[in-house]
C-alpha cells in the first residue's frame, strides 16, 4: 500500500460566533489545540453530522465558554488553510440568551475565555483576518443593525439578504 505524504487536507465546515455583551465587549477565546494553537479567536469549531450551522454555532460557543447564545445572522464566510487544516468557516453574529450568565468560562479546547473591548484587540494575537470581520460586525451592531444574511425561515437553515 502506498501512502501519499503530501495529500492536501480534506476541507471541513466550521462555524463561529461573534458575541457582544451589554458593554459592547467581544467574546474571545484562546485556542489550546491546533489549528491556531495559542492564538485568540472567537468561539467556534467543526460542524458535526446531523447539525445545522446554527446548532453547531450554539453548541461550540456553549462548549468553549459555557454561554448560551441566540444566532442572529451570517456576517462572513472565510476559507482558512492553516496548520495542515482546511476550513470553510461561517461566522455568525450572536446575542447572549441571558445577561445574567455573562461570565465566560474556558472549557474544552480553549485555555482562556474573556470579554475584550474593541479598543484592546491589538493587544491580542488574533487568528489572521479576524480583526476586520469583528470591526465591521461591531460597527453595524453599534448602529443597531444586524449585518449580513438573516435566517429567512426561522429554522436555521436558509440565510438570505434582509428585505
Amino acid at each position: 500500500m502506498t501512502i501519499l505524504v503530501n495529500n492536501p487536507p480534506i476541507p471541513a465546515i466550521g462555524v463561529s460566533g461573534i458575541v457582544f455583551n451589554a458593554q459592547h465587549n467581544v467574546l474571545l477565546i484562546k485556542r489550546n489545540q491546533p489549528p491556531a494553537l495559542g492564538l485568540w479567536s472567537i468561539p467556534g469549531g467543526k460542524l458535526e453530522a446531523g447539525e445545522t450551522l446554527v446548532e453547531a454555532c450554539r453548541r461550540e460557543v456553549k462548549e468553549e465558554t459555557g454561554m448560551d447564545i441566540r444566532v442572529v445572522s451570517i456576517v462572513a464566510v472565510v476559507e482558512r488553510k492553516i496548520d495542515r487544516f482546511h476550513y470553510i468557516i461561517v461566522d455568525f453574529l450572536a446575542e447572549l440568551e441571558s445577561v445574567c450568565s455573562a461570565t465566560p468560562v474556558a472549557q474544552t479546547d480553549v485555555s482562556e475565555a474573556r470579554w475584550v473591548s474593541m479598543q484592546q484587540l491589538d493587544d491580542f494575537e488574533l487568528v489572521p483576518g479576524l480583526k476586520e470581520i469583528m470591526v465591521r460586525t461591531y460597527d453595524a451592531f453599534c448602529r443597531g443593525e444586524y449585518p449580513g444574511f438573516c435566517d429567512a425561515s426561522s429554522v436555521g437553515s436558509d440565510f438570505i439578504l434582509p428585505a
